[in-house]
């Protein structure tokens, strides 16, 4: 391929394979009309190859490159995708990529680069995505992002960067995903006087900050999807690009996003359009958990875990039937869980422990399902999976819709092992219910676990089952 005719070559697309470098590294790439060139996943060592003027569409994410961005690159304006993520690069990041009108993909994350931000964004600006997380970055943000009308992605985690709250990135009206997490931003994030409500905002992460004050403001929840409109669900969030001319050169580039959650990394290779998280943990962010939060009908996720929110947990969090992860850890809450959570029919993920939390842990459903340490450090909880048990009195009855609640993560792997004992007409009964409602994800996992676990002998099988089926329901 390296003697094809430099005049003539216009994409090198080999991606995901165990290239190590060229045979003679090139300072210049030697093709001067090469329009796409696509090396990404692969074990590429060496600074970065410098493409010629008329690239479009430039990937070498995923391999170990070393060094700075060299000048030449400001040549490249005709530039609509630039994703250098996941290397070993490092030096300042050079200012005139901002001004690059054609280009849509910016993608710098997961590397060393040191200084600050890209400050300039032209009017021009047609960046969807920007992603510069994982880096060393450090100062503002630019308010020259409000250029960036078409702005749908941004990530700013895992830097060093200090600020107040960016409100004005309210002004930019497709912006669906802001992840701003382990960094130094600051102070309050209510609603200042503005018009503005990030009305596709669905993905907030500002988890390991010094945000403080109340909660945040509606207006920040204000997104389509946050509210459980109905979008595209089989569509997953990308930008279609076309790095040449003809139907042949049409690409799809697709978001993704790793979330982490208590050192556990879940990584989003696609994004669905209808996904909506919100992570605001680790902060100081102090007041009950406000009402409107129950109208966020499509949320999957919600951490608000070890901030300083107090009062009781809010029976309204029964309204978010599609949440999939609830972490409500770390606080000051009081009271008694509400058994209306049992409700909660997706809920893979629970944590309520280390609050203040008393009463017993409600029966029949998804609460009793999860582990000790879901609810561990509430000196005054009980019942089942806590070994101190509740007085007679104290206990909840369980809910009246019992058999359409059973899911989750403990119950699964009990329930798979009691379909081998003297449980399995329970088990046939239950599954017609339950199991058409679980993520596919969430059916993976648990594979795995009846693996793991269907290696113990049968007679442990038969008391495990006992047990659960005895105090659970």
């Amino acid at each position: 391929m390296w003697n094809t005719s430099t005049e003539t070559l216009q994409v090198i697309s080999i991606s995901d394979n165990f290239l190590s470098g060229f045979e003679q590294p090139p300072v210049v790439l030697p093709w001067v009309n090469l329009l796409a060139f696509d090396l990404g996943s692969n074990m590429l060592l060496g600074p970065l190859p410098v493409p010629p003027p008329s690239i479009t569409f430039y990937d070498v994410s995923g391999n170990k490159l070393t060094g700075e961005i060299p000048p030449l690159f400001c040549s490249l304006s005709s530039l609509k995708v630039l994703d250098l993520s996941t290397n070993r690069l490092s030096g300042m990041l050079p200012q005139c990529l901002g001004n690059f009108s054609d280009l849509k993909i910016l993608n710098l994350g997961n590397n060393s680069f040191e200084g600050i931000l890209l400050q300039t964004y032209t009017n021009l600006c047609n960046l969807r995505m920007i992603d510069v997380g994982q880096n060393k970055l450090h100062g503002n943000l630019p308010r020259s992002l409000v250029n960036c009308v078409m702005l749908e992605f941004l990530v700013l985690s895992n830097n060093q960067l200090t600020d107040v709250f960016p409100f004005w990135l309210g002004t930019l009206p497709k912006l669906k995903l802001l992840a701003m997490s382990r960094n130094g931003f600051y102070g309050g994030i209510r609603n200042q006087e503005t018009n503005f409500g990030f009305p596709e905002l669905r993905f907030l992460d500002f988890s390991h900050n010094n945000f403080t004050g109340e909660f945040p403001s509606a207006y920040l929840f204000s997104g389509i999807s946050l509210r459980g409109i109905t979008l595209n669900q089989s569509a997953y969030m990308k930008v279609n690009l076309n790095y040449g001319s003809g139907s042949s050169m049409l690409y799809n580039y697709h978001f993704s996003v790793m979330i982490t959650n208590k050192g556990v990394e879940r990584y989003y290779k696609f994004i669905q359009e209808d996904f909506a998280a919100v992570d605001l943990s680790s902060n100081k962010l102090e007041g009950k958990i406000p009402e409107f939060i129950g109208n966020l009908k499509g949320l999957r996720l919600l951490n608000v875990s070890n901030n300083i929110l107090s009062g009781s947990i809010p029976t309204f969090l029964a309204n978010l039937t599609l949440l999939e992860s609830l972490d409500l850890s770390q606080n000051q809450l009081s009271g008694e869980i509400p058994p209306q959570l049992n409700q909660l029919t997706f809920l893979s993920e629970f944590n309520v422990s280390h609050n203040s939390l008393t009463g017993p842990i409600p029966r029949g459903g998804q609460l009793c399902t999860f582990v000790v340490a879901s609810y561990e450090g509430n000196l005054g909880l009980c019942g089942y999976p806590l070994p101190n048990t509740c007085g007679n009195s104290q206990l909840l009855p369980p809910s009246s819709n019992e058999h359409e609640n059973e899911s989750g993560f403990e119950l699964d792997w009990k329930f798979g092992l009691a379909g081998l004992g003297s449980g399995l007409l329970v088990g046939v009964v239950l599954s017609d219910v339950v199991i058409t409602r679980w993520p596919e994800w969430f059916i993976e996992i648990v594979g795995m676990i009846r693996l793991t676990m269907g290696e113990g002998p049968e007679g442990r099988m038969g008391d495990i089952e006992t047990e659960f089926i005895g105090l659970c329901i």
